[in-house]
């Protein structure tokens, strides 16, 4: 399960590492997944656009792409110049391509999650902050920051939509215990609403993989443990543990391997995909298909039932 990323840096599937691209603005330091950036480019030209946000520059064209631009010393609140030698950190991710503009990059870091700490809602600005963990890097704190709250407030119809699920329809109350690991709060929240709002009544939410896989392990060994977690669903990128790390745990362990786990992360592309297939994920969804979601949770409980009754 090894893989060589563009890097040429050799990564193993669940082991809870990650790699952080470092960039400044402002001359701090902060941080983003390279599994979410593409390209790096010095900053061109850009087309504004009428009635965006105020953190959107607008867009511009590289190789026939259209590509939205976002200011994010800005966004952050950091008052600087543009100037010619910043940086577009060109990013994928929820199936958008989006530019960010940094004023520095520096280099590639390899870390553990376990080096992830969530930061302190007393600095991080509780359930507003933009940050999604802090990093210790080669001796240096980094604020890893949490790109998906900030594309969710920018532009709120590219986000989970609670809409998909209203459309589904009258569903009848489903009270099957259902453990969800999210580290963003915004998301998190997010997704809770919109599964209650399906009539999943019976959730617990974990800030991260570590939270939930301790939870799992706590659980009595002689209890029924469907009565305890039916389904999992898990995001990746979480500090302390991954969701890669965290369904390798529970798809090596003989109790609990027939739990399914869903892995609903922005990042599923066909190299996630096959990494999630090796580790025993039974589904994986890219944000923000929450209707989507909704059905493939029915289907996974409805066939868990049947094996139970079996």
């Amino acid at each position: 399960m090894m893989e060589q990323n563009k890097q040429g840096i050799l990564l193993e599937s669940g082991t809870n590492e990650i790699q952080i691209m470092k960039f400044t603005i402002g001359g701090n330091l902060y941080g983003i997944n390279v599994a979410k950036v593409r390209e790096i480019m010095i900053s061109a030209p850009v087309k504004p656009m009428p009635h965006a946000h105020p953190s959107v520059e607008g867009i511009f064209k590289p190789r026939d792409t259209v590509i939205t631009v976002v200011d994010l010393p800005q966004y952050l609140g950091v008052e600087s110049v543009k100037d010619d030698k910043d940086i577009f950190i060109i990013t994928n991710f929820n199936k958008m391509f989006i530019a960010f503009r940094v004023h520095t990059v520096d280099r590639i870091s390899r870390i553990s999650w376990t080096d992830i700490s969530k930061p302190d809602k007393t600095v991080s600005g509780g359930e507003e902050s933009v940050a999604t963990g802090i990093a210790q890097c080669d001796g240096e704190l980094v604020t890893i920051l949490d790109f998906e709250r900030i594309v969710a407030e920018i532009a709120p119809e590219t986000t989970i939509q609670i809409s998909e699920v209203e459309g589904l329809g009258p569903r009848e109350r489903n009270d099957k215990p259902v453990w969800v690991a999210e580290d963003s709060i915004l998301l998190g929240k997010m997704i809770g609403d919109s599964l209650r709002k399906a009539n999943y009544v019976n959730l617990r939410m974990f800030s991260n993989g570590l939270e939930l896989w301790e939870a799992l392990t706590a659980l009595p060994p002689d209890g029924e443990l469907s009565q305890d977690v039916a389904l999992i669903i898990t995001d990746i990128e979480m500090p302390q543990m991954d969701g890669h790390r965290l369904t390798k745990l529970v798809k090596d362990n003989s109790r609990f391997k027939d739990i399914p786990v869903i892995i609903f992360s922005s990042l599923i592309n066909e190299e996630m995909r096959r990494k999630g297939r090796e580790l025993g994920a039974d589904e994986q969804l890219t944000k923000p298909e929450i209707g989507h979601l909704v059905d493939v949770m029915d289907h996974l409980l409805m066939l868990q039932e049947k094996k139970v009754k079996g």
